[in-house]
């Protein structure tokens, strides 16, 4: 829409045509450098390529279109784990660190928003001791006047005004890093949150299988016995007790590394939750304690780029940079500075109050003519910038697309091996209640029992980790799909 704009009157008194052509001015400003727009959601409909789409398998399926809870974690039907998520995102000095740069942010352009678009004023107190000769102004005096002491008290305004848009696109780049850091923070409480949850299953399933490594150690402990018995009795060969002892040994030293993992993903967890590794007083989780989340809610594909805070946190880089071209570019354009001053001078200290008798208006044009390239360069450089975070956008976008579809392949997956592990654990199962009876019955040796026993100790071993990694790509498929930030309760 045309606006006219105020035409100044060539006999209008100067402050009156000095506002006016400040006023047109302001009128006819604009913000050069490209206008930034949010980008389209993709035309996407799938995570994984047609008929490829996977099935976990087993009690758990997943639900296209299904929204994602803020509080994913309750999925898995946990008070303690629930508990420990609550504990990380109260204490995690992660978050605080993130909390703290959110608000540097805002603050950085709240100071800026009053620096740019508002004047700025200063109150000016001086006192000066002053000799004036007026024949310097080619006033003749016969007899120089005496020293004087000059009383000082006023305002002075400056404006510059924002004719190309500097100020503006200034702004807009300092509101798109106070995006840019709300965006860091809600990634970094969805990535402490998922991280409590893994190392908790992980430190459950560490746990769980240190405790059946140390059952099987024990029952090979035993049969070794039985075999040095044998062998004593010429029962069995030297052979035959070496590839025993060497299954002791092996099991043996599976211990030492199981030990260090849970040792260090305990640390871990403590770390997440804000404790030194020796504050940390939670006995580890159970699998038994947690349940999969037989429904597992995917969203819709296309909203994946409005859900993750990463894809989010890259646009507003993005959108800064387009900025910083717009800064670039208005710098090449002159710039206009509005002052006035207004205040008291005298003689004597008691008179600053009788009104004022200094004043002054002003205009002041900056035109850049010569800087050596610098100004030009600056804005190539500003330009490249802006090409650099569009691509490390699209970047972001294909990379958080790849970690939804790793999840999916990574949850059918674990649901095939956990079918087969849990399969040769019920047969494991079977066998060794047979091998109970027939002992009872005197069929079998108690060497056959333990040797059924084993087995099934490995079977379960086996399960346990498997069983474990459903529930940890669980997790990991709910952080990658954006955490379900967008439902929490907004904050008074």
């Amino acid at each position: 829409m045309s606006r006219s704009l105020p035409t100044p009157h060539p006999f209008a008194p100067a402050p009156r045509r000095l506002a006016a052509l400040v006023l047109s001015a302001l009128l006819a400003g604009c913000a050069v450098g490209p206008d930034f727009h949010t980008p389209a959601s993709p035309d996407v409909d799938a995570y994984v390529p047609p008929g490829e789409t996977p099935q976990p398998g087993g009690d758990q399926q997943l639900v296209a279109g299904a929204d994602i809870p803020a509080q994913w974690w309750r999925l898995f039907r946990s008070d303690a784990l629930d508990d420990l998520v609550r504990q990380a995102l109260q204490a995690s000095p992660t978050l605080a660190q993130a909390r703290a740069r959110l608000r540097q942010a805002g603050e950085t352009l709240n100071a800026e928003t009053g620096g740019r678009l508002l004047p700025s004023a200063d109150g000016n107190l001086s006192v000066a001791r002053q000799k004036v000769d007026p024949s310097a102004f080619g006033v003749p005096v016969v007899e120089q006047p005496a020293p004087f002491t000059l009383y000082n008290a006023s305002i002075d305004v400056s404006y510059t005004l924002d004719v190309f848009g500097a100020n503006r696109r200034a702004l807009e780049g300092l509101g798109a890093q106070v995006n840019y850091q709300r965006h860091e923070l809600q990634a970094a409480r969805m990535s402490l949150a998922a991280n409590v949850v893994t190392a908790a299953i992980r430190q459950a399933d560490l746990s769980e299988r240190l405790e059946a490594t140390r059952e099987l150690l024990a029952a090979q402990l035993r049969q070794r016995d039985i075999v040095r018995q044998r062998l004593a009795a010429g029962g069995v060969s030297q052979a035959d007790l070496s590839n025993q002892e060497l299954l002791v040994a092996q099991t043996r030293a599976t211990l030492p590394p199981l030990d260090n993992q849970l040792a260090q993903v305990t640390h871990q967890l403590a770390t997440y939750l804000g404790q030194p590794p020796a504050a940390l007083r939670q006995p580890p989780l159970r699998l038994a304690d947690l349940t999969l989340p037989p429904d597992v809610p995917t969203g819709v594909p296309s909203a994946l780029t409005r859900q993750r805070p990463d894809v989010l946190a890259a646009e507003a880089l993005w959108h800064q940079a387009s900025a910083d071209v717009g800064v670039a570019t208005a710098n090449l354009y002159p710039q206009f500075t509005l002052t006035a001053s207004f205040g008291s001078q005298r003689t004597r200290a008691g008179d600053l109050s009788n009104g004022v008798n200094v004043w002054n208006l002003g205009l002041g044009l900056t035109q850049p003519l010569f800087h050596g390239g610098e100004l030009r360069a600056r804005q190539r450089a500003a330009q490249a910038a802006y090409e650099a975070a569009a691509a490390a956008y699209r970047q972001t976008v294909l990379d958080g697309f790849r970690q939804v579809a790793d999840a999916l392949r990574a949850l059918q997956t674990d649901g095939d091996a956990f079918l087969a592990q849990d399969d040769a654990w019920r047969r494991a199962d079977e066998a060794e209640r047979i091998a109970q009876g027939r002992y009872r019955a005197g069929g079998i040796s108690h060497l056959s029992l333990l040797d059924s026993q084993r087995q099934l100790l490995q079977a379960r071993i086996a399960r346990t980790a498997a069983n474990a990694a459903r529930y940890a790509d669980t997790a990991a498929l709910l952080q990658a799909l954006g955490g379900g930030w967008w439902n929490e309760a907004a904050a008074p």
